[in-house]
């Protein structure tokens, strides 16, 4: 994954610890979730419209 291995997400997730907070955590967990779910959203609507004018 990006050569990143697990001693790096450590590091990295403790200066996010450190920089945002333990409670704001959840919130920005939940707004990188919705952010991922709409980029997989995005990539798949070109494909639904092509097959769609293809069949229609």
């Amino acid at each position: 994954m990006f050569g990143i291995g697990m001693p790096e997400l450590i590091i990295i997730l403790v200066i996010i610890l450190i920089i945002f907070g333990a409670g704001k955590l959840p919130e920005i967990g939940a707004g990188l979730g919705k952010g991922i779910k709409n980029f997989k959203k995005a990539t798949k609507e070109p494909d639904q419209e092509k097959t769609e004018k293809i069949e229609g």
